[in-house]
């Protein structure tokens, strides 16, 4: 139930563009963006999502996976600007522990 909210959010959004913006729309059918603000609220309220892992993409974004411990993930990137799209989402999120790197 909780992830049919998310692909509604995700079918808004799209809509939304495709009003706004209908020759970008077509190339973003699968992006769901907004506030980046706005996306971690539903995430974290909606399907108990927490940020699980980030990383810099480039020196204007960021790259985000919520995971919730259902094993309901959600990746998702971020501009300076504070615009977040949703990429992908998913179910069975496992975290791995980190390997020690090489001795010194």
């Amino acid at each position: 139930m909780k992830r049919t909210m998310l692909y509604r959010l995700m079918a808004t959004a799209f809509v939304a563009s495709a009003i706004l913006y209908p020759g970008v729309a077509a190339s973003q059918a699968t992006l769901a963006c907004a506030k980046r603000v706005d996306i971690i609220a539903f995430l974290g309220d909606h399907l108990s999502e927490k940020l699980s892992a980030a990383g810099k993409l480039d020196p204007n974004t960021i790259v985000e996976i919520y995971a919730a411990e259902s094993g309901n993930w959600t990746l998702m990137i971020s501009d300076v600007s504070g615009r977040s799209c949703i990429i992908l989402s998913g179910d069975t999120w496992e975290s791995i522990p980190a390997l020690p790197g090489p001795k010194a």
